[in-house]
């Protein structure tokens, strides 16, 4: 993740070859890789954050991952959005995988009936699941029950696991990590 470091700090990994990098905010995004993406041309861009409807417009031209869909109605304006500017953006749905009331994302229950309209009326391209385990000290059963999810529903790629447990995460085969402070240190 190298949401709130600028240019600077990212561009010793741009030129080291590092393709892939998170951001939270939609706003943060277009000002600092705009010119970035036209240097850089292999750059993949994920949308991490709590995604709003009215920020879709620009996060379907800029990002290239969204791993927060956690609603249908936002499921719907990305779909309309891409139809828009023809351009297919991967998506992770967000499961609330300890069902915390003041977390977002889709109830390991409704699940399956989410992703059916997503990939079947929506058509996006869902590649995998995404989740943020309560901070129990338990995250291994939540990325365990994750993974079983994931298999469930028959997708390949789980986005789960940050500096502090991204080790467990990948014991428990997550495809894609949010490790920001580890690489960049804490923000300011």
């Amino acid at each position: 993740m190298s949401k709130t470091f600028g240019q600077n700090d990212i561009k010793p990994l741009l030129n080291f070859g590092h393709q892939h990098y998170g951001e939270n905010k939609v706003q943060e995004c277009k000002l600092k890789w705009q010119d970035l993406k036209l240097q850089y041309e292999n750059i993949k861009l994920h949308m991490i954050g709590k995604l709003q409807t009215n920020k879709v417009r620009d996060c379907v031209k800029y990002f290239d991952f969204i791993h927060s869909v956690d609603s249908k109605k936002l499921a719907k304006k990305i779909s309309d959005e891409q139809i828009k500017i023809n351009k297919k953006i991967k998506i992770f749905i967000q499961v609330n995988i300890g069902n915390e009331d003041q977390k977002s994302g889709i109830s390991p229950e409704n699940l399956e009936e989410f992703y059916k309209k997503c990939n079947d009326e929506l058509e996006l391209k869902i590649i995998g699941l995404m989740c943020i385990p309560p901070n129990d000290r338990n995250s291994d059963l939540y990325f365990s029950k994750m993974n079983k999810l994931l298999n469930a529903i028959g997708l390949k790629e789980l986005s789960m696991g940050m500096s502090n447990d991204y080790l467990k995460a990948v014991e428990h085969n997550s495809s894609f990590i949010r490790i920001g402070s580890k690489i960049f240190g804490n923000r300011g």
